[in-house]
């Protein structure tokens, strides 16, 4: 699904939704704007896109209103995906839901449930009337209803891998975005030099695409710095130890789960100069031969994880991650609003988000305002 022909293919889908948000955008220029809700909602209608095989729309859900309710849903999900449970540590406790953990995650899939049911549905219809879309849901309900019974999938698992994508690919990236934003509004000198770069290299008189990105370096290195300082999942996916082993003196018993503290080992001032300044040119003069990549080759430098648990996302990640952010900071100025002040403080969870929303104001940078309005 992740494959890169697959993503070079539904290219267009991604490329379609994310102009609708610039478009959007200018219609509501010089208005205050919440960044980390822009970035959500770019994200999840790209990723709804490619899922669908078609608009990202939510199907079956309509209006505003629902879509932000969509965002709450996803938001609570992840918290409560990152809150202890007492059921956990006293499974004898489980059935008293003491916390109401189960009880508030039943209330949340069953929003998501609606949701997929309504898409499944929705393509049921379509391949009856003779309509083929290419899409992460057509692939699996070819696999769901594969011959060979042994490789098949169950609609629960076909749900599940669903909310895998939308979730995974959402959340994270629409976090990132409004880090790496707030960073930059903080630092004007290094708005300057990102603002330059996507002058040169894609000019003002066109918007981004997606070759485009490759030729991004000092982008690139800004995105690899939030991730450093701010990277999505703090504590990565726990692991699991299948033997008791011995670790630097330290016997981790057979069973154990295990969490890697990225949020400090990326901060480590052993291993990063000046660790809590943002300097995107750290990864630009990699002196020491290290090559800080996103394959979790480096233990210093390791955001999406590692080995069999690297995040199977990055493919999409390196592509609509950096076409949206490109896309906003080409397209619009920005200045955040008259009397407030920016704070780099956060909110621990599973993704580590901003404790106060960036709000900002954008203002439209290219002078074709015709080019905006490309689908």
């Amino acid at each position: 699904m992740l494959s890169k022909s697959n993503l070079d293919e539904s290219y267009p889908l991604r490329r379609q939704e994310v102009r609708k948000v610039i478009k959007g955008v200018l219609e509501s220029a010089g208005t205050p704007i919440d960044i980390g809700k822009l970035g959500f909602f770019a994200a999840a209608k790209s990723v709804m896109a490619m899922t669908w095989g078609g608009s990202g729309g939510m199907i079956g859900v309509d209006g505003a209103e629902l879509e932000d309710k969509f965002r709450e849903v996803v938001d609570e999900m992840m918290v409560l995906i990152a809150s202890p449970n007492l059921s956990d540590l006293f499974p004898v406790l489980g059935r008293f839901d003491l916390q109401g953990i189960a009880r508030k995650m039943k209330k949340v899939m069953n929003v998501c449930d609606e949701i997929l049911n309504s898409a499944i549905e929705e393509q049921r219809k379509m391949g009856g009337n003779g309509v083929e879309r290419r899409g992460f849901l057509q692939f699996l309900l070819k696999v769901r209803d594969g011959e060979d019974r042994s490789e098949s999938i169950t609609d629960n698992q076909l749900k599940a891998l669903l909310m895998d994508i939308i979730i995974g690919g959402t959340d994270s990236t629409s976090t990132t975005i409004e880090w790496a934003i707030t960073e930059l509004i903080q630092q004007p000198n290094i708005m300057m030099k990102v603002m330059e770069e996507l002058t040169k290299v894609v000019g003002l008189n066109q918007m981004v695409e997606e070759f485009h990105l490759s030729k991004l370096f000092y982008l690139d290195a800004v995105i690899k710095e939030k991730l450093r300082l701010h990277p999505p999942l703090t504590l990565l996916v726990p692991r699991k130890s299948t033997q008791t082993s011995i670790l630097g003196g330290y016997t981790i018993p057979k069973g154990s789960t295990i969490y890697f503290n990225m949020w400090a080992i990326q901060r480590d001032p052993k291993v990063w100069d000046n660790p809590l300044n943002f300097m995107p040119e750290r990864f630009l003069n990699e002196s020491n031969g290290e090559v800080y990549d996103f394959t979790g080759n480096s233990i210093e430098f390791c955001p999406f994880g590692s080995g069999k648990k690297l995040c199977a996302g990055i493919p999409l990640a390196e592509r609509l991650l950096v076409l949206i952010l490109a896309s906003l900071l080409h397209a619009f100025e920005w200045e955040l609003l008259e009397g407030s002040k920016l704070d780099l403080e956060e909110k621990f969870g599973i993704v580590t988000k901003k404790f106060n929303p960036l709000v900002a104001i954008l203002m439209p940078r290219i002078s074709n305002l015709e080019l905006y309005n490309i689908m």
